[in-house]
């Protein structure tokens, strides 16, 4: 049965940028599993499937449909129980939900406050409306306003990483010598950085640049198929 994965992308369809479905992406070529990719706007994702979910990533795997980057992890494991693992154990499994929270509370924050104008910026004009008006009213101010001052939180952002630091300038991921699913989730936050913006933060010489760029080479260079903003 054929794959699909819904994607968020803007006005060029070849770059989609949602860091939860770039951890999904990863995921299923971590299982080695044959998939194809759909995009669609901010706008346009009420109409997938039916309705189906609000957001993406959408996973379909012939008759069955799964929304959320988490959720459809659990359900590749679990599908797919003979493919490589994405948790490495229940203990894995936990652990991986800790990763998300901290990513999503510490990582996907800081970034926002460097990203979150050039992501309007890369959208179809509905679409700009609609993240201008969502966004500004939840970080209650504009958007420039939002990364008017990225450049002095870019310290303050590396230092935060340090518990990813310590342990990735130990051994090559997360999962020990090889990645699982959460390398996965807190790479989709730096990719969704790299895609989206032309604002560069990490130093060439932080162990976390170097996991980021074994990140980026997995899995045949699946990461690198879609280029850094420019």
């Amino acid at each position: 049965m054929a794959i699909t994965l819904y994607e968020l992308a803007g006005r060029d369809a070849s770059r989609p940028f949602s860091p939860h479905c770039w951890k999904v992406r990863l995921a299923l070529r971590h299982k080695g599993l044959d998939f194809e990719t759909a995009t669609a706007g901010f706008t346009e994702i009420p109409g997938l499937e039916g309705g189906f979910s609000k957001t993406v990533p959408i996973l379909k795997d012939g008759d069955t449909l799964v929304a959320d980057s988490f959720a459809i992890a659990e359900y590749l494991e679990t599908a797919y129980p003979d493919r490589p693992t994405l948790f490495g154990g229940e203990g894995g499994h936990a652990l991986s939900r800790f990763v998300e929270s901290w990513t999503q509370r510490v990582i996907h924050p800081a970034l926002a406050r460097f990203a979150a104008l050039d992501i309007h910026d890369g959208l179809s004009e509905p679409d700009q409306a609609y993240f201008r008006s969502s966004r500004e009213k939840a970080f209650g101010t504009s958007l420039e306003t939002f990364v008017a001052d990225r450049a002095e939180r870019v310290e303050p952002f590396l230092k935060s990483l340090e518990p990813l630091r310590a342990i990735v300038g130990k051994q090559a991921f997360l999962g020990g010598e090889s990645p699982l699913f959460a390398d996965y989730i807190v790479f989709g936050a730096f990719q969704w950085a790299r895609v989206s913006s032309p604002f560069r933060f990490l130093p060439a010489n932080d162990p976390v640049t170097a996991w980021f760029e074994r990140c980026l080479a997995l899995h045949g260079g699946e990461g690198k198929k879609v280029p850094a903003a420019a």
